[in-house]
């Protein structure tokens, strides 16, 4: 009689996706505290490598990541997005990390899933590790250990992580260390990794930011975790909130780019991220000048018209989920890109078109609140460019100056969503 008393409450969980577990912890949650957008891997032909095999054989990649709010426990998601086969993991591990590829002793955990110490990647789709007892700190950086023991074609990975990752031949998943061993090879493209997850209570939240290459970080130190949002997520830790990178390096608003277009992506990469209260957007300078480069020779410009529709419709799917969503200014770029194939990146015509979608942005009344990176980092003597101490010297990106003052000048009450949960300590053992 007993066991049948418990059978309903089984099948109940079962049938809304909730474990008795889950149930029996209700006053916990996830947040994710990490991300890396997915891209598909280009063809050889494209402007820039990719940067990653064609294929792993039998290997093991190594990822650190650095995470924005830590926990008791954690998760990661790994993700087949665009592949066409499922990807076999045969090992998982995590671990606090050390310098390089080290890992902090004792600290190093297997990972399964359902259970299981292996795993299929179906195509297309995402694959959750079951929760580790793993007590991480505020901004903890942890090393992810994947082993792919058969043939595994590369269709999937984001591909300017500004961290390096490194291929080892063989299961290295619970090597102390694996850089400098021989057959090691190295990538700054992250590979199978796209979200890692913290236990947290019901109200924590996390702050997503939308954008390109100027949040992804093309010109932040390597390693350094010195993009904007990095900084950003420094600041933000202390109240509990979680900051999570939705950034791809050239990435558009309305057509496909580096990577989906951010319309198409925008509920994969933020709104379906667990604990997402907030967006920010920043996003267009590629819409506008890709046309008649070499990414897009052929192509026409939007029209403000056209952005400003993009923005709004982003906009109205956020506040469906009760999201609220800050827009950004496009910072200066006269002058960008120079020596380059794409040194026509910048044409005064096209800054028009920039300068009339930040006063729409500004003016307009969209978003929840505006962020005018725009008058943040550009030169008062010469509005058009960068101010010079904030320039990475391509005069597109910002470095690791432009990158502080952007955080730096966010007034932090606009991106809490409501009071924000206590910061998250842990002690190193």
């Amino acid at each position: 009689m007993q066991r049948l008393s418990l059978l309903p409450a089984a099948l109940l969980s079962l049938a809304f996706g909730t474990s008795p577990v889950q149930a029996a912890n209700a006053d916990t949650s996830w947040l994710a505290s990490w991300t890396a957008s997915q891209q598909a891997v280009w063809s050889s032909d494209f402007l820039f490598p990719s940067n990653v095999p064609a294929v792993l054989q039998a290997q093991t990649v190594r990822q650190v990541a650095r995470l924005s709010v830590g926990g008791p426990r954690v998760r990661i998601v790994l993700s087949n997005a665009y592949g066409k086969v499922p990807l076999r993991i045969g090992a998982a591990t995590v671990a606090l990390a050390e310098s390089g590829s080290a890992i902090h002793p004792g600290s190093l955990r297997t990972l399964t899933f359902a259970g299981q110490p292996s795993a299929s990647v179906a195509p297309g789709a995402p694959l959750v590790s079951d929760p580790v007892e793993l007590s991480v700190p505020d901004l903890a950086r942890l090393t992810v250990s994947l082993h792919l023991p058969q043939a595994s074609p590369v269709s999937t990975f984001h591909w300017d992580g500004r961290e390096t990752a490194w291929i080892a031949p063989q299961d290295q998943t619970r090597a102390a260390r694996i850089d400098g061993a021989p057959g090691v090879q190295s990538t700054t493209a992250r590979l199978l990794l796209s979200a890692i997850e913290v236990e947290a209570a019901p109200a924590a939240q996390a702050v997503a930011i939308l954008g390109d290459s100027i949040t992804d970080g093309a010109s932040a130190s390597l390693g350094k975790d010195a993009r904007w949002p990095d900084v950003l997520a420094e600041r933000l830790a202390p109240l509990g909130v979680a900051v999570i990178n939705a950034g791809i390096s050239g990435g558009r608003l309305l057509s496909d780019g580096m990577g989906e277009n951010a319309l198409a992506r925008f509920e994969r990469d933020v709104l379906a991220q667990p604990g997402v209260r907030t967006v920010v957007v920043l996003l267009g300078i590629n819409d506008i000048s890709w046309p008649g480069t070499a990414f897009a020779p052929r192509a026409p410009r939007p029209t403000l018209e056209e952005l400003s529709s993009g923005y709004a419709r982003l906009v109205a799917q956020a506040r469906c989920r009760g999201v609220r969503v800050l827009g950004a200014t496009l910072t200066p770029f006269a002058g960008a890109l120079p020596g380059t194939p794409l040194d026509d990146y910048y044409q005064p015509d096209k800054n028009a078109l920039r300068q009339q979608l930040n006063a729409w942005i500004r003016t307009s009344g969209t978003f929840d609140a505006v962020l005018d990176f725009d008058a943040w980092v550009r030169d008062p003597a010469h509005p058009q460019r960068l101010l010079p101490a904030y320039d990475s010297g391509d005069h597109l990106h910002p470095g690791d100056a432009g990158n502080r003052a952007l955080a730096e000048g966010i007034a932090l009450p606009l991106l809490l969503h409501q009071s924000p949960r206590p910061a998250y300590s842990a002690v190193l053992r």
